[in-house]
């Protein structure tokens, strides 16, 4: 799969300028590593909370995208930075440029990031972590739709590859998951969480593309501060969605009930809510992220690309079982990630190569001109 950058505008003097290939790629990496985090993380905590006695699915809802205050304080200390290195004529820089046109989409989208972190939310309480992460592993297939409808994604043999190797080893851990029904969990129940659990990943297969068009079609530049203001507002109208359920749920009354009753106590029921809401945001600060830097595809694939990572940590802290699939999945998921970056190397030494040519080609043509 090409990179697939946000076509914008061109912006005025006073305006972020883009960002150079090296520091692309670097941001690349850092926001891999922080989707690693919140994709791997993320659904391990929330399922603490659900086997040690907590019960309110809007609440971990809420949780995952309450943590967006925080991205407030990398905001503002991009906004100084931005201020204390920029040239005199930069120095009309603001803290918050999205324009209306923007906004509007960003909170739609929220507001279906809410929708969707209620179904996930459904499927980790019924289900146990390796039956909810091989269910959410199609979300891949829905994405690279979605992305070839909502942006034109373009499909090299490697991105096809890997599509193809990871939906694989998702289908492979999906042999053993009727023997993964938790004890004591209704036939009924089970199977709605898995419904939910799938509707929610062709939900957010969904959203990644809707993202990545809302940055094509911003008509602004799209520069790192605004993706983190476009994260703020997703984020925010997702949380009011969630809090809407909350109240009608009664969730904020059970809140203080529910921390006494608590099986690791009440400290550690506080300490597990504030470390989910900061892992879950490092997840959506991360898919956007990834999505600024390359695609919305790209972002798929690294998120099912951790599938087996969480599978092997769920094994490990919650004894879940680990059958021989498991490990043929992690086997070919790895095949997959590896196959998507050395196509993408391929395909940058080609750009780079048609760069160089194009270049050479101005010269010679001046002097033939002249």
């Amino acid at each position: 799969m090409v990179n697939m950058e946000a076509k914008t505008h061109v912006s005025p003097p006073h305006e972020a300028q883009p960002l150079s290939p090296s520091m692309k790629r670097t941001l690349l990496i850092i926001n891999c590593v922080v989707l690693s985090i919140g994709n791997c993380g993320g659904p391990l905590i929330m399922r603490l909370y659900f086997i040690h006695g907590g019960e309110r699915i809007w609440l971990s809802s809420f949780l995952e995208t309450a943590g967006f205050p925080v991205i407030f304080i990398f905001l503002i200390a991009a906004f100084y930075h931005q201020r204390i290195t920029s040239t005199a004529g930069n120095s009309t820089a603001k803290l918050f440029n999205m324009k209306p046109r923007l906004f509007l989409a960003s909170a739609v989208i929220g507001i279906l990031i809410g929708l969707d972190d209620y179904l996930f939310a459904y499927g980790i309480a019924k289900l146990p972590v390796s039956t909810a992460s091989i269910v959410i592993a199609s979300q891949l297939g829905f994405t690279a739709g979605f992305a070839f409808l909502l942006v034109k994604q373009k499909f090299t043999s490697f991105s096809i590859n890997a599509i193809v190797l990871l939906s694989l080893g998702a289908g492979v851990l999906a042999l053993h998951s009727s023997s993964d029904r938790p004890e004591g969990e209704s036939k009924k129940e089970y199977i709605l969480g898995f419904v939910l659990t799938l509707a929610g990943a062709a939900l957010y297969g969904f959203i990644l593309p809707l993202v990545e068009l809302a940055y094509q079609k911003a008509k602004q530049v799209i520069d790192y501060m605004l993706v983190m203001e476009i994260q703020i507002v997703m984020c925010l109208f997702a949380t009011l969605f969630c809090t809407v359920g909350m109240f009608i749920n009664n969730d904020f009354q059970a809140i203080a009930r529910e921390a006494r009753n608590f099986e690791l106590g009440e400290t550690k029921y506080y300490v597990v809510l504030v470390c989910s809401g900061m892992i879950w945001q490092c997840f959506f600060l991360g898919s956007i992220g990834v999505i600024f830097c390359s695609s919305s595809l790209l972002s798929g694939i690294i998120i099912t690309v951790l599938l087996p990572v969480t599978e092997v940590l769920a094994v490990i802290l919650y004894q879940e079982k680990f059958q021989a699939e498991k490990g043929v999945a992690l086997v070919l998921s790895l095949w997959g990630f590896v196959s998507y970056f050395y196509g993408e190397i391929k395909q940058s030494k080609k750009l780079e190569k048609k760069r160089r040519a194009a270049e050479m080609e101005v010269p010679l043509n001046q002097i033939v001109a002249s």
